[in-house]
């Protein structure tokens, strides 16, 4: 059976009126006055016949004048695709079984009611998308139900290494007040293509400079002629190691009867940095918006991807080996990445992150191990605001052993300074549903390490001015 829907002609306007008030009952349209303005128009040309011209939906629906150039602003398009992706959640969720659909033809710019046998069953994506979200949704919540069981099934022994560890000087600044704790988990924004004459999408694809919804129709507007090739699916995926590293982390939290939250990345907004406690755990390639902020005052830039940390007080290159050809035995370095520091509202920030999972589990160990957060301790004295590089052995995706290479302070002052945090608010993305974690690694190229002078601080590069080296694609 084909997942084509296929029109049944003149739909009688009594028919599409009742399917539009269906689809506007359900919610499925949200708040964007745009797009209810869009598709009330659409509803009303479908009903006294009328096939409107790109130029007349920008005029009537949007507001837009004569002048109006389509080939230069791609308003309508964007706001069409928009208005199809809320029709295809709402008939695979709450109008799932309904006698019939309603569509916009690919190209045009009206409203059909699509023949009813084409929509009994979902269509592959959009059961990988429904799935998806339920296995984050399990993700997150067993890991919280775990973090709770592990806390309360403590022995002697290990409710001691928790308690040792809060008095550490990573948790214990965090863990002195009533602030709650937002822990942001590192994700990754993926978005569909679809070839040419196809009208669902056929591949999944992962670029580094389009990180959220709202970077993908600003490519849209700047680029029209993508429109009919890449779509927004509320997709994205999680690495492997957060799931662990939450478990590692929580019960160091939950001790302390903190009230905690989890985010994603991609949907951290500034104003949280007011209200809360911050605890970053992923890659390091999955920052965000708390890239400039993170690197501001460090001694540390990325290199020419983020599989790469170059020191800029000794000029060293650290590049990870996880993301290459490995074999089931080979022993393979990685880099986990700390730091802790004060946020602009008295609330603490901690980074526990690596450039890939291998390290990103081990980093995880080291800031709940009491013994290693002595020794990291020991290393930055009494530095309010610190940061440390570990190099992580593993073999066969797991984490070994690791050795703590650097400890130092961090340059507290240029932290929040206007140029970072304005920088930093800039890169926050439209917030979007939980993202689907999709299993395909991060494929970030190693390149060359950039030369570095020491005591030289390279600029720290942002999303945008990476080498060709980040700028490739991952697709499924």
């Amino acid at each position: 059976m084909s997942d084509t829907p296929t029109e049944t002609g003149a739909a009688a306007p009594d028919s599409l009126l009742q399917h539009a008030e269906r689809v506007r009952a359900s919610g499925v349209l949200g708040r964007s006055g745009q797009t209810r303005r869009l598709f009330d128009f659409l509803v009303e040309c479908a009903v006294s016949g009328r096939v409107p011209k790109e130029i007349e939906v920008a005029i009537d629906a949007f507001g837009k004048g004569a002048g109006f150039d389509a080939t230069q602003d791609a308003l309508v398009r964007v706001y069409v695709h928009k208005l199809r992706r809320k029709l295809d959640v709402y008939y695979s969720g709450p109008g799932q079984g309904a006698a019939g659909r309603l569509l916009i033809p690919r190209g045009e710019y009206r409203l059909v009611v699509a023949a009813a046998p084409l929509q009994v069953r979902r269509s592959a994506l959009s059961r990988r998308e429904g799935l998806g979200v339920a296995l984050i949704g399990v993700l997150l919540a067993t890991t919280l139900v775990l973090g709770v069981q592990r806390l309360r099934a403590a022995g002697p022994a290990a409710a001691a290494d928790v308690a040792a560890a809060r008095q550490s000087p990573v948790w214990r600044p965090l863990l002195a007040d009533d602030r709650p704790v937002e822990i942001v988990l590192g994700d990754y924004y993926i978005f569909g293509e679809r070839k040419p004459g196809e009208t669902q999408s056929s591949r999944l694809v992962r670029e580094y400079d389009i990180n959220s919804r709202g970077d993908l129709e600003q490519r849209l507007k700047q680029q029209p002629e993508l429109a009919a090739r890449y779509e927004d699916l509320n997709l994205g995926y999680l690495p492997t190691a957060s799931a662990y590293a939450l478990r590692q982390v929580l019960p160091v939290l939950l001790a302390a009867g903190k009230q905690v939250h989890i985010t994603l990345a991609s949907e951290l907004t500034p104003q949280v940095f007011k209200t809360s406690h911050i605890v970053y755990i992923g890659y390091l390639s999955a920052l965000g918006m708390l890239q400039d902020v993170v690197f501001a005052g460090s001694r540390f830039t990325v290199g020419a991807s983020f599989d790469e940390l170059i020191d800029s007080v000794s000029g060293t290159p650290y590049v990870s080996e996880a993301g290459g050809p490995l074999k089931d035995s080979e022993r393979y370095r990685d880099y986990g990445y700390v730091s802790t520091f004060a946020g602009p509202s008295g609330n603490r920030l901690v980074i526990v992150a690596g450039t890939r999972d291998t390290a990103v589990m081990q980093t995880a160990e080291m800031l709940t191990n009491p013994q290693r957060l002595a020794e990291l301790s020991g290393r930055v004295g009494r530095e309010a605001a610190f940061e440390a590089l570990y190099e992580v052995y593993g073999v066969d995706r797991t984490n070994i052993e690791a050795r703590l290479l650097v400890a130092s302070a961090l340059e507290a002052s240029a932290i929040w300074s206007e140029q970072a945090w304005q920088s930093a608010a800039g890169q926050a993305t439209a917030a979007k549903s939980v993202p689907v974690p999709v299993p395909v690694p991060v494929a970030a190229t190693a390149g060359a390490a950039t030369p570095v002078r020491p005591g030289e601080k390279p600029k720290v590069r942002s999303h945008g001015d990476r080498s060709a080296a980040d700028q490739g694609r991952l697709t499924q």
